[in-house]
């Protein structure tokens, strides 16, 4: 039993304490669930689609901070850097080789906000949609455009 504590000593003096809820930590970037305003996954970073409501976000938090992943080429992030200079708000780029997270930035707060909907929902796009008939009478010379 003696061991046991002495193993936790050690780990502590090395690692440091260990937080609670420390998996969700690591997930979102070093917060937690209940503090976050908005949370967008690397793609929606990316490719900007997040964007608007990372921006309509800001201009309803102005106290929160911005937290970005530090998996993410920081040519990516240049408009949302701009968006949290735009607004004051100050924002953190979190590198944690060990963890491996989809999560590529977070609105968050520093206490408790208990926001229910956290994630931004993407939206289907608008599929044009062809008769059947026109593709049954796709000849040859259709398909070959295509290709040009």
């Amino acid at each position: 039993m003696s061991k046991k504590n002495v193993e936790d000593y050690l780990t502590e003096g090395i690692y440091g304490v260990r937080l609670p809820k420390q998996e969700e930590r690591d997930y979102f970037l070093g917060t937690l669930r209940e503090r976050i305003v908005l949370a967008l996954t690397k793609g929606q970073v990316m490719s900007d689609k997040g964007l608007a409501k990372l921006e309509e976000s800001m201009q309803e938090n102005r106290n929160a901070k911005l937290l970005f992943n530090g998996d993410i080429s920081s040519r990516f992030l240049t408009a949302e850097k701009n968006l949290a200079n735009k607004y004051n708000i100050p924002y953190t780029v979190v590198t944690n080789e060990e963890i491996e997270t989809d999560i590529g930035a977070v609105l968050a707060y520093d206490y408790a906000i208990d926001k229910e909907e956290i994630f931004m929902k993407e939206d289907d796009p608008v599929s044009e949609k062809k008769p059947q008939n026109e593709n049954k009478k796709s000849s040859i010379f259709s398909k070959l455009k295509s290709f040009f």
